[in-house]
């Protein structure tokens, strides 16, 4: 074996593919071969496309699964906290020796293949997974869907979130150009839910060349809210008294919804009203809108684009708050930064910004601070060095009855959940 540790194997990966991101199929596509793997699994696949949405829509597929009894794999990305978070079974992390004897076997297939970490990642998932006899597989795409690796493997229902600006430098500068990589992901003549109100017409195109029965939300199921409990009201049946998910927002009700017709979209499995119950009552999710902290009141969420970064000033308007809101941010360079903190300055009394100590693509915390003096005349701005320092100064500042509020990338809410668990 090349390696004997997690950590090894995952900084030797890092450095393999000069490029961080290198989208296209060639390269997993034949590696795949390699291994013996062809592009279905030996049970239904669900592929989850979309901009904002995706993880949600994943933890809902999977908690319904499992409490309808079934094995479920599953694979995410990023991770927060650890590497093993990506792949799971029956809802567990994988351990390190079975990824270490996964990417063993992605090496030894790979020849001289200069595989990205994302698809490294990803063949040893598949691997993983082809193996482990699962009764339903669950992969969230990782950028796009068209050239992403994820998409090697032919889904058995197709889902897209939402679609909104973000990852221009690979995607495209509009929604159409957007939603036309996002469309990749369905197949001729397979089922598809798409749980955007309003989808680029670039999508709708293409679902209608490829024949594929596309369900939209909006137009053939809806979300009908009571007042502790919901429905997901469709053309063919209608689903009652339903909990109101475990994860926050308004928002999640058409994640939930989406969720909930794309696993009864699989002839194969037919999920019980009571599973779907079980499972919106038992999901979980780090770092969406988390609160990891009570007196302060600390909260996670992994925003970093517009449209996210709405949804959680939505999400602050509605919380209660006794005393002032304190914003900790830092983001990667080539986001929207501006646009998010215009959207959030109306919820905010007290900016920090951080620096990302290990992201080259890191934003500098003095230049968002910039922006943030742009948008708002008399702040009240920190600039900090690193989240650490950030969270120091907001966590010795507040008083009980403030919130903390820490936002702007996976790496942001990682960085930052770390720091709070050692003040604990």
């Amino acid at each position: 074996m090349r390696f004997q540790t997690l950590d090894e194997w995952l900084s030797w990966q890092e450095s393999l593919n000069p490029k961080e991101i290198d989208l296209g199929l060639e390269r997993v596509s034949q590696v795949l071969q390699r291994l013996g793997h062809g592009t279905h699994f030996s049970c239904p696949l669900i592929s989850v496309a979309g901009t904002n949405g995706k993880g949600s829509v994943v933890a809902y597929l999977e908690a319904i699964a499992l409490a309808g009894g079934r094995r479920v794999c599953c694979y995410t990305s990023p991770h927060l906290l650890r590497y093993n978070e990506r792949i799971r079974i029956n809802g567990k992390e994988i351990d390190d020796q079975s990824l270490c004897m996964a990417f063993e076997r992605v090496d030894q297939a790979r020849a001289d293949f200069a595989l990205t970490y994302f698809e490294f990642g990803t063949l040893a998932a598949i691997d993983i997974f082809s193996t482990a006899e699962p009764e339903l597989v669950i992969m969230e795409i990782g950028l796009g869907a068209r050239l992403d690796a994820v998409n090697v493997m032919d889904p058995d229902v197709a889902v897209i979130t939402t679609i909104a600006i973000d990852h221009t430098d690979w995607l495209g500068s509009n929604r159409e150009a957007i939603g036309q990589e996002k469309a990749g992901v369905m197949r001729a003549h397979r089922p598809a839910v798409c749980g955007d109100p309003n989808p680029p017409q670039s999508l709708l195109e293409t679902a209608t060349n490829l024949q594929v029965d596309l369900k939209r939300i909006g137009r053939d199921f809806r979300v009908e809210r009571q007042d502790d409990n919901w429905s997901v009201a469709a053309v063919d049946q209608t689903i009652d008294q339903l909990p109101l998910p475990a994860l926050a927002g308004d928002f999640q009700l058409n994640n939930a919804a989406t969720a909930v017709i794309a696993i009864k979209s699989l002839q194969q499995y037919w999920p019980g009203d009571e599973d779907i119950k079980q499972g919106l009552r038992r999901v979980r999710l780090p770092g969406r809108f988390q609160i990891i902290r009570q007196k302060p009141l600390v909260i996670v969420d992994v925003a970093h684009n517009p449209q996210a970064a709405a949804a959680l000033a939505s999400q602050l308007r509605s919380q209660t708050c006794g005393g002032e809101t304190h914003a900790i941010i830092a983001m990667l360079a080539d986001k929207a930064v501006a646009d998010v903190i215009a959207l959030l300055l109306g919820e905010v009394d007290y900016w920090y910004t951080a620096g990302l100590e290990s992201e080259a693509r890191g934003l500098p915390a003095s230049e968002m601070a910039g922006i943030v003096e742009q948008l708002a005349a008399d702040v009240k701005l920190s600039a900090a060095s690193t989240i650490a320092d950030a969270c120091t100064r907001a966590f010795t500042t507040v008083n009980e009855d403030d919130r903390i509020i820490v936002f702007g990338s996976f790496y942001t809410v990682a960085e930052a959940m770390r720091f709070f668990a050692r003040q604990q």
